[in-house]
């Protein structure tokens, strides 16, 4: 497993949000890698993380999930992958007194290239769903907890995230329809 740091939206490196690779050996047969190694992940983030709960989420093409998060005490960080077909992931900086506030990052993760986002306590975190259909997998470290999650409009004015071109983009649940703009959240409803 490596890491790599990724730049936001404003152009500045956001600390704490990584792309994970893993290595991949390809033969004659197909290929072999290593999915999950708690070991070797704990270091790469340098910090112990221990997960409660795997989420499967299938989707067809155009569907966007997000932007979602809990507050705290519910917080939850997340190991996001895509074990079939291929997604536009994205994740908001939350994070009041970073540098980075309000800054996105979206990624690629698709089932060629087994790569997967670590996406820390602090931040909103949705995707599009590019193939004609995908299987998206993520760890979190905190429970679901109804009472607690938010989330932000996948298309907000002020965060102008850009979305790739796909058939049906914006194809979303009705409680996504109906989440809140970026700039109306109040200090309750962002990480300190």
């Amino acid at each position: 497993m490596k890491k790599k740091l990724l730049v936001g939206s404003d152009g500045e490196t956001i600390n704490d949000l990584f792309l994970i690779t893993s290595s991949i050996f390809h033969d004659n047969r197909g290929y072999f890698y290593e999915s999950w190694n708690q070991r070797d992940f704990d270091q790469l983030i340098g910090k112990s993380i221990k997960f409660l709960q795997d989420n499967h989420s299938f989707s067809n093409q155009g569907v966007v999930r997000g932007l979602h998060y809990q507050l705290q005490p519910f917080q939850q960080s997340k190991l996001v992958m895509c074990s079939s077909g291929e997604i536009f992931d994205v994740a908001v900086d939350l994070r009041k007194h970073s540098k980075t506030f309000g800054s996105w990052v979206g990624v690629i993760l698709n089932d060629k290239n087994h790569n997967k986002l670590w996406i820390p306590e602090g931040f909103a975190h949705g995707f599009l769903v590019m193939s004609s259909s995908a299987l998206v997998m993520y760890k979190v470290d905190q429970y679901w907890n109804k009472d607690y999650e938010k989330s932000i409009r996948w298309d907000d004015q002020y965060l102008k995230i850009k979305w790739p071109e796909v058939n049906n983009k914006g194809f979303i649940s009705e409680k996504d329809s109906n989440s809140m703009n970026f700039l109306d959240l109040d200090e309750n409803q962002i990480f300190s």
